[in-house]
């Protein structure tokens, strides 16, 4: 089993920044890609960005220029800094890590920008 737990979500003023960090633990040996996902109330669950372990990135357009992805393959870590947030990024954000062909979710955290 794989084990994802999230971490640095919370309340943010619009124009702020927040870095969000998810651990994988278990049985996560060959772990392709990681990433963040986000769901807010009434929409679906959409992409954010993820990483592969070479480093190949890839970001919602929205998110571009504002959030950066970043990956620690030794810490099986990935981090997700993202500044000059808006109200429209508020959101439950999740982390995703896929596994042999299998995806692997954290229970997810919020976060929240308003003023």
């Amino acid at each position: 089993q794989v084990q994802l737990v999230e971490s640095g979500g919370g309340l943010v003023q619009p124009g702020g920044s927040l870095r969000l960090s998810c651990a994988a633990s278990g049985n996560s040996v060959g772990i392709y890609s990681m990433g963040w996902y986000r769901q807010s109330p009434g929409k679906q669950r959409e992409l954010v960005s993820t990483i592969t372990s070479s480093g190949v990135t890839n970001y919602e357009d929205s998110v571009k220029a504002r959030f950066t992805v970043t990956r620690d393959n030794a810490k099986n870590t990935v981090y997700l800094q993202m500044n000059s947030l808006k109200p429209e990024d508020t959101a439950v954000y999740y982390c995703n890590a896929l596994i042999a062909g299998r995806d692997y979710w954290g229970q997810g955290t919020q976060v929240t920008v308003s003023a």
